[in-house]
């Protein structure tokens, strides 16, 4: 199979006709192979019986539905799990993003040797209170993952070798970080893709403002899951160190200075006296727990199920 088309939806009852359509219409004048792979997550309106009714008349349609609302991560994840087409191209399914990219991004993955393909919708049609966000966390992302050529880190159109999708795990709110989890993966060609985006035809945004403090957290747990995961004491010893260090060192300057001023018969301070000693102390149990916190996540990661699990390109 030449093409998997994952589409994550929630209450799109009203687009999923026409998105399909199209769909079916990009694939016929291309003569590709392929599958639509709809994900309902936990839809309130009849988005499912429009899939059901969809699949009656498409055999290309695969449909699965959750009980409940999980989120767009969950539902990506679940399609990636699902989708058997070399290339894999994720679209979201409320028509702002163009099914007549598909070809494109296929060559670019097929033929040009891509890993993944994210789109970048140069010219947006929502609001300021979306897309100024949406560039503090595209810079973040970019300095912390050092994938400096992606403009839009969170474009629901991107195309994905089938070896991509198979090796990362989406979860929480880390859609918008797939790039990051595939190059931790181990896939470096990651390219970009000046996409058209459509202004929203039916229904509302399903996202509100709290995916940015959700999104900032996930970015986080990125970045230390991906470089740390395997050596948690990389990370915690090094900081714990530190600060148990710079503990003792103030501690034992606050003892230097009192004996040297006994010494000269000048006047002193008690150690315990001064606010440098309980900064001292705060320092050093803080360096302990970081250190002990370490410990402890190196025996946990130590005995994961999946300590041992490397990603393989190649076996001859």
């Amino acid at each position: 199979m030449d093409i998997s088309v994952v589409v994550p939806l929630y209450n799109e009852e009203e687009s999923l006709p026409e998105l399909c359509a199209w769909i079916k219409r990009v694939m016929d004048e291309n003569n590709f192979t392929y599958e639509i792979v709809l994900v309902d997550d936990g839809s309130k309106d009849k988005s499912w019986q429009v899939v059901q009714a969809l699949k009656a008349n498409n055999e290309q349609i695969t449909g699965i539905r959750f009980r409940r609302n999980y989120g767009k991560s969950a539902a990506l994840n679940v399609g990636f799990a699902a989708a058997q087409g070399d290339v894999v191209i994720t679209m979201d399914a409320d028509l702002q993003d163009s099914p007549d990219e598909i070809p494109e991004l296929y060559d670019r993955i097929k033929n040009q040797g891509a890993d993944l393909v994210s789109g970048w919708k140069k010219k947006r049609y929502d609001p300021l209170t979306k897309t100024i966000p949406t560039k503090l966390f595209n810079s973040a992302t970019r300095s912390m993952s050092g994938i400096d050529n992606l403009h839009d880190f969170n474009c629901g159109l991107k195309a994905y070798k089938k070896d991509v999708v198979k090796s990362i795990e989406v979860y929480g709110e880390m859609h918008r970080y797939i790039p990051v989890l595939a190059k931790w993966a181990g896939f470096n060609n990651i390219q970009e893709q000046v996409v058209q985006h459509y202004p929203r035809k039916y229904g509302t945004t399903k996202f509100g403002p709290g995916r940015f403090v959700k999104g900032f957290l996930d970015l986080m747990s990125i970045f230390f899951v991906g470089k740390f995961a395997k050596r948690p004491m990389h990370f915690f010893g090094p900081l714990g160190v530190i600060s148990f260090l710079l503990g003792i060192f103030i501690t034992i300057y606050l003892i230097i200075e009192k004996l040297m001023s006994i010494a000269n018969g000048t006047e002193y301070r008690n150690v315990t006296d001064q606010p440098l000693f309980y900064l001292s102390l705060v320092a050093i149990l803080i360096g302990s727990q970081l250190f002990l916190t370490g410990f402890v996540a190196e025996l946990i990661s130590r005995n994961g199920s999946d300590r041992n699990k490397y990603h393989i390109d190649q076996v001859i």
